[in-house]
């Protein structure tokens, strides 16, 4: 993807503007609103995963950094299964305390992109959050590219036979069974 003079080269090709901090201690949620705002991102918080979930419909942020420990009845990894289930190719960063193994692999189970463990380098974390949205951007258009590839090419016959292939025969000749005319599968519908 090609980027304009006016555009960020740090955020392409995967441009993240609006991110959504989901984060219930005041002062971690504070330094990170800070360095994000500084790094000119616009930056919107949540302290648990109700407004976590309200935050996320109402304000479509591009990139969600997730704490898994939240209060209430709803974990992180809950929440990133949600988020996921409404929206697949959102960015996902959990950024936690816990540096278990077990834990790392349910937020990879229910959907985050990417992991990383507190306290953390700011750098890092920056350098995190646009390695994970171009990874993201990348897979969102190879998986679309290739559901594309799986549609079958429609089309008819002059006799009116109907015919379903696949898109590899595109361009090709086949022989229809009904009147034994020779029909070009279409280049493009």
């Amino acid at each position: 993807m090609s980027t304009d003079s006016g555009l960020d080269p740090r955020l392409a090709p995967a441009i993240v503007h609006h991110i959504l901090v989901v984060e219930d201690d005041r002062d971690e949620a504070a330094f990170l609103k800070t360095l994000l705002e500084r790094e000119k991102y616009d930056v919107t918080l949540a302290k648990d995963a109700g407004q976590a979930h309200s935050m996320f419909v109402m304000k479509k942020p591009d990139f969600v950094i997730l704490d898994l420990i939240l209060p209430g009845t709803e974990t992180g990894w809950e929440v990133c299964e949600r988020l996921k289930t409404a929206e697949k190719f959102v960015p996902i960063l959990i950024l936690s305390a816990i540096e278990l193994e077990d834990s790392r692999n349910l937020a990879t189970r229910v959907g985050a992109d990417a992991y990383l463990t507190k306290p953390f380098d700011p750098t890092e974390l920056l350098a995190a959050i646009k390695s994970t949205a171009e990874e993201v951007w990348r897979r969102s258009h190879t998986e679309s590219s290739s559901a594309d590839d799986a549609k079958p090419v429609r089309f008819s016959c002059r006799c009116g036979k109907r015919f379903k292939v696949a898109q590899q025969h595109r361009g090709k000749t086949l022989t229809c069974p009904n009147c034994g005319e020779p029909v070009l599968v279409p280049r493009h519908e």
